[in-house]
C-alpha cells in the first residue's frame, strides 16, 4: 500500500517562499523517481519538478526554472519542493508523485508516476 503525504502551508503572500514535503510509504523510494506537478482551477494537471533515482538528476517546467528546486532525502523517504519568488501564477493544488525505475513515459508525463498524493492547496495572494 503506496501512500504519499504532502505537508506544508497553504497560503503565502507573492514574492514569499514556501516549502513543500512529500512523506513516501510503501515503496521502494530509493528506486523511484519523484516529481511534483500543480493543477490550478479549470486546468489540466501539469508537471512541475522531477528528481531521478539513479542520478538525482532534476528537471523543472520552463516557468518554474530558477524559482523552485526540488530535493529529496533518501534516509527520510521524503522529497521536498522549495518555492521561492512565488507569483500568483502558481497557485494551484500540488500533488506529489511516484515513478517507480524503468517506468513507461518521459519525467514530464503523468503516465509513468503510479503513485499519486492527494494534493495540497498552495495559494499566493497579490
Amino acid at each position: 500500500q503506496v501512500q504519499l503525504v504532502e505537508t506544508g502551508r497553504g497560503l503565502v503572500q507573492a514574492g514569499g517562499s514556501l516549502r513543500l514535503s512529500c512523506a513516501a510509504s510503501g515503496l521502494t523510494f530509493s528506486r523511484a523517481t519523484m516529481g511534483w506537478f500543480r493543477q490550478a482551477p479549470g486546468e489540466e494537471r501539469e508537471f512541475v519538478a522531477t528528481i531521478t533515482w539513479r542520478t538525482r538528476d532534476t528537471y523543472y517546467t520552463d516557468s518554474v526554472k530558477g524559482r523552485f528546486s526540488i530535493s529529496r532525502d533518501n534516509t527520510r523517504n521524503t522529497v521536498y519542493l522549495q518555492m521561492n519568488g512565488l507569483k500568483p501564477e502558481d497557485t494551484a493544488v500540488y500533488y506529489c508523485a511516484a515513478r517507480p525505475a524503468f517506468s513507461s513515459g518521459s519525467y514530464y508525463d503523468r503516465q509513468g508516476y503510479r503513485f499519486w498524493g492527494q494534493g495540497i492547496q498552495v495559494t499566493v495572494s497579490s
